[in-house]
């Protein structure tokens, strides 16, 4: 490969939706999406009139606890131990880590209620995980430049901005907003090939309040939103025409993977190469 050649840079999951991620060299895909990814969620019980649709976990059994309901999720930093079936939790800042069986949670639950001030409970699915996005809940892709971009528009550094947007696959070798060629309009999806493994471009991501934090503290950048909608339209690629772009407050990619690609792997350096537009 050139140093001009697309290619997997990073890969990455989060265990634990809404907590800190985990980086590999190699993944397998399970359930249409990588093993292992958002596999736990943090949920709290509702109350109905503050019930809202777009937090709602699986299955009407509350709302995840994450970014968009609370900044205290920014200040929990955490380490999933998979073999083990444990999680390490500590206070930004903190000395006192403590070590909790994800098997048995009641440990965890009571400790996740003290910090959030409510009754929290861990909610496991092993079959896809919790995505952010359940429609299209493939992997998210961003490109390196893409990240390097925006950093400058906040004076903040690339792995600030990459931990501000989490994406699950960054490519490299690629100019900022390459990967806004990976989707079409409506009923359309891009075909493209990470290593082995095929996966469908579908939509723009919309982000939330989350970018806009701080991802150690949970501060509010001033002005984010405002910032990002003026930089975006500046920096808005010439040949984007999508009608699935609505807005500027977009960034990386919703993906799906067909079926037909569960079980094969994706590893860091994959060579990735766009298909072409196709009927969905």
């Amino acid at each position: 490969m050139t140093d001009d050649t697309p290619r997997l840079a990073r890969l990455t999951t989060y265990p634990l939706k809404s907590l800190d991620p985990t980086d590999h060299e190699s993944r397998a895909v399970e359930y249409g999406t990588l093993a292992g990814d958002r596999e736990y969620a943090m949920v709290a019980k509702p109350a109905d009139a503050a019930h809202d649709p777009e937090t709602a976990s699986v299955g009407g059994q509350g709302d995840y606890v994450n970014g968009k309901r609370t900044a205290a999720v920014h200040r929990l930093r955490s380490s999933v131990d998979r073999e083990a079936s444990t999680v390490t939790l500590r206070e930004q800042g903190g000395d006192d880590a403590r070590t909790f069986s994800l098997d048995a949670p009641g440990e965890l639950n009571a400790y996740l209620s003290d910090y959030f001030d409510e009754p929290v409970s861990l909610r496991h699915e092993p079959r896809g995980g919790y995505p952010d996005d359940r429609e299209y809940d493939g992997p998210t892709l961003v490109s390196t430049a893409t990240l390097r971009e925006v950093a400058s528009w906040f004076g903040i550094t690339v792995d600030g901005a990459r931990r501000r947007f989490r994406a699950n696959l960054e490519v490299d070798g690629v100019p900022a907003f390459w990967e806004d060629r990976l989707y079409a309009d409506r009923g359309e999806a891009v075909a493209f090939r990470v290593g082995e493994v095929e996966l469908l471009g579908l939509n723009p991501c919309r982000r939330c309040v989350v970018p806009s934090r701080d991802p150690d503290t949970g501060e509010e950048t001033p002005g984010f939103r405002e910032a990002f909608l003026r930089e975006r339209e500046r920096t808005l690629p010439p040949w984007l025409d999508s009608d699935r772009y609505e807005g500027n407050f977009r960034l990386m990619v919703n993906t799906r993977i067909p079926e037909s690609e569960w079980g094969a792997g994706l590893s860091v350096g994959d060579r990735v190469e766009v298909l072409g537009t196709r009927q969905c």
